[in-house]
């Protein structure tokens, strides 16, 4: 692979992330337990909609081939997907849509910190204005998770649950393979050894705040950054493709 491939790949990642949680979010639109978080929800899918477009937009620049963001959302096999395992995830109950919210966004706020020190301008340019954003989904997921967890029993009981349940997917957040280790040779990929330090030690603080138990690692799921992937991207996908796929030259 040259630096453009490794580079268009990593877009892709970053990209595909924001845009399948982005998706699951919008799911709940109209269905959160009150107006102000179905609010709350329906804007931080917004923000990551937003991220995807951006990243796409240069994974096609990237690539070269004429394609545009629109395609590279809409007209992908599974296979060609490169989002972590996690955000595929159902939303489930309240507390899990949570607790899932609390992982991805305390990995994003340091990873994309980070990424804004990267010598490609256009990533750290993304990267700057996802910070902010995301400044604020890490702060409602914590304090979610500090209300849940510190609540009722029924309350704390799920948000355990779902802690326990979704953690196995976690240590893929920071796999680094030939792409992001390439690109880190070229300060433009982040190292995520201490991007992890700084998630588990967010995590470690919020749990016991929320008088939670923080699993121990275990077996971790992986396989996205080979295409590989749980049943629910396919789920995802044939939803969320249906339109440009039955009308694909269809215009506005």
């Amino acid at each position: 692979m040259t630096t453009t491939n490794y580079l268009y790949n990593y877009c892709l990642r970053l990209g595909d992330n924001a845009l399948i949680l982005g998706h699951r979010l919008s799911e709940l639109c109209s269905k959160a337990p009150f107006i102000e978080e179905d609010l709350a929800l329906t804007n931080i899918s917004l923000d990551m909609i937003g991220r995807a477009q951006a990243m796409l937009k240069y994974a096609a620049e990237v690539e070269g081939k004429g394609n545009n963001e629109d395609h590279l959302a809409y007209r992908r096999a599974e296979i060609n997907y490169y989002n972590h395992l996690i955000v595929e995830q159902p939303n489930g109950d309240f507390a899990h849509t949570i607790v899932r919210q609390l992982f991805v966004s305390a990995f994003e706020l340091y990873m994309y910190s980070e990424l804004e020190k990267s010598k490609d301008a256009t990533l750290a340019a993304i990267a700057s204005k996802t910070v902010k954003e995301v400044r604020y989904h890490l702060e409602h997921a914590s304090d979610w998770v500090i209300r849940l967890g510190d609540g009722t029993p029924e309350s704390h009981h799920r948000t355990q649950k779902a802690i326990n349940e979704l953690w196995m997917y976690t240590g893929e957040l920071f796999e680094m393979d030939e792409v992001e280790m390439a690109l880190l040779h070229e300060g433009i990929a982040v190292d995520l050894v201490p991007v992890k330090a700084q998630w588990h030690n967010h995590l470690k603080n919020v749990l016991s705040e929320a008088t939670m138990m923080m699993p121990e690692d275990g077996y971790m799921q992986t396989g996205s950054r080979k295409g590989i992937h749980t049943e629910n991207l396919g789920h995802i996908l044939s939803e969320m493709q249906y339109l440009q796929r039955a009308y694909p030259d269809a215009t506005w």
